[in-house]
């Protein structure tokens, strides 16, 4: 297997213009993984761990901007997400174990295009745009257009992620992550989500469906309602009819349907 390692975002274009087909490497805490047990089959690899000009996070405005190279660590450490955006902090401190966190990064998060993937609900209920880059030039993705179906983005085979721009939550805004797996650290999804009240609900889930989702009809009724206990149930209900989990290995649908509407119950309950 041929392996290209970039001295420069430039270079790291040039290199995913000359050879498509090969697997970018970023963090490498998945692509190994699937390299070693035989799953992923590639014709060479292209390392842009460590390369500066998209690793980084930065303010711009009313938003944020943060590199796909940005490690967990990072954003879990970074006191601009910390102010402006601790629900992403508390997304990436269930991911993995530290080593994980200090060597993953967000981009590969989201690259690796698994439903369950922690920060990607985090990126869906705060409405995301995300900034591919290739030889030819840049240009913005929003975040709910990212995910064509299972495993399947909206990249260009010579595109890479260069960073996701968020905007800033308010003081007054309440949000919640929530996660439930096999055990309390270091398990893959059954089920997580990312909840908002603000001005009005955002809801969003990982692992329910082909795809992270935002729960459209959910978020159009209580934004048309008073909150209280009949509403909660109702939204419960209909949240349990917008997703569309499988049975694997890890869970059944069931069992993520009732657990979805558990999490929304708690978070309404919560605000």
């Amino acid at each position: 297997m041929e392996f290209l390692s970039p001295k420069n975002l430039n270079e790291a274009l040039k290199f995913k213009s000359e050879h498509p087909d090969f697997t970018v490497l970023a963090g490498g805490t998945d692509a190994c993984t699937l390299i070693n047990s035989g799953i992923l089959k590639s014709k060479g690899l292209i390392n842009i761990y460590g390369i500066k000009e998209i690793a980084e996070i930065k303010e711009n405005g009313d938003f944020l901007e943060i590199g796909a190279l940005a490690t967990l660590t990072q954003i879990i450490e970074n006191r601009l997400v910390s102010k402006f955006l601790p629900v992403l902090a508390m997304a990436c401190k269930t991911i993995g174990a530290r080593q994980i966190q200090n060597r993953g990064t967000i981009g590969g998060n989201v690259m690796n295009a698994s439903p369950a993937g922690d920060a990607l609900p985090v990126f869906l209920a705060y409405e995301t745009k995300m900034e591919l880059l290739s030889a030819k030039g840049s240009r913005l993705v929003l975040f709910e257009k990212f995910y064509a179906g299972y495993r399947k983005t909206a990249a260009e085979a010579d595109e890479l992620a260069a960073k996701f721009i968020i905007k800033k939550c308010d003081d007054k805004e309440r949000f919640a992550f929530m996660k439930v797996g096999t055990r309390r650290a270091q398990s893959i999804s059954k089920v997580c989500a990312c909840f908002r009240q603000s001005s009005s609900y955002k809801i969003a889930y990982g692992s329910v469906a082909p795809t992270p989702i935002r729960c459209y009809v959910t978020e159009k009724f209580l934004n048309g309602c008073k909150t209280d206990a009949f509403a909660a149930d109702e939204a419960v209900r209909l949240v349990r009819q917008e997703v569309s989990p499988m049975d694997d290995i890890r869970s059944t649908a069931n069992y993520r349907r009732h657990v979805a509407g558990v999490l929304l119950k708690r978070f309404l309950e919560s605000v």
